[in-house]
């Protein structure tokens, strides 16, 4: 597990809640990231909220797979290949949370349909794939269209953002009605991890 256990021991001592868990293929993004033996082992040494974020081609296939490999949310891409409804239905049918996920140029009114059958909603601040990227200052206007139509269905569903959250765009996607913030760069780079987390938070952060 190389320094993967010890990096995980420092989130949890550090007050961060969640740990956000990309998936590449390779295919729907270019690049490559951890798969199913590595979640597997970060399950066995943490019981942090495992939060399962498939960027890949065929979501629909492999939600088994990950749920048993320990995931306790699994969101996937409404612009992959799989039927949304059916992959939601998967998720759901191995006891997992279920989420969607937008990037960047998808409207909002995509997930309006889903949102009944969403547990939250990840709205990409950044081009999926690589990070360390630039928050997209527009995706403020989609954070708001989407909780504004969680709001008026009157359902309970978390919108996550994940894409160059920091302290300054974190009260931006707070604002806008995100109440789950993925941060990567910002929280390594810090020099107090826990400083800087609860600098984001004002609910659930991971």
């Amino acid at each position: 597990m190389l320094e993967l256990h010890s990096e995980i021991k420092k989130l949890e001592r550090n007050g961060i809640d969640m740990l956000h868990f990309d998936v590449m293929d390779g295919i729907f993004v270019n690049n490559i990231t951890f798969g199913l033996p590595i979640l597997q082992q970060v399950r066995k040494v943490s019981g942090i909220t495992l939060d399962v974020h498939l960027m890949i081609k065929e979501p629909e296939r492999y939600i088994k797979r990950f749920a048993e490999a320990g995931a306790d949310i699994i969101s996937f891409h409404v612009e992959s290949d799989s039927d949304p409804v059916n992959t939601l239905k998967a998720i759901r049918e191995c006891g997992v949370r279920s989420a969607v996920a937008l990037k960047p140029a998808t409207p909002a009114e995509t997930v309006y349909e889903l949102l009944p059958y969403l547990d939250m909603v990840l709205i990409m601040t950044v081009e999926p794939g690589f990070g360390g990227q630039s928050f997209i200052p527009e995706m403020a206007e989609k954070i708001k269209a989407v909780r504004s139509k969680i709001t008026e269905l009157g359902l309970d569903i978390d919108v996550e953002v994940d894409g160059g959250i920091n302290s300054e765009t974190a009260a931006v996607v707070r604002s806008a009605g995100a109440n789950v913030l993925v941060s990567g760069s910002y929280l390594f780079n810090a020099a107090d991890m826990s400083a800087a987390a609860n600098a984001l938070k004002e609910d659930r952060v991971c």
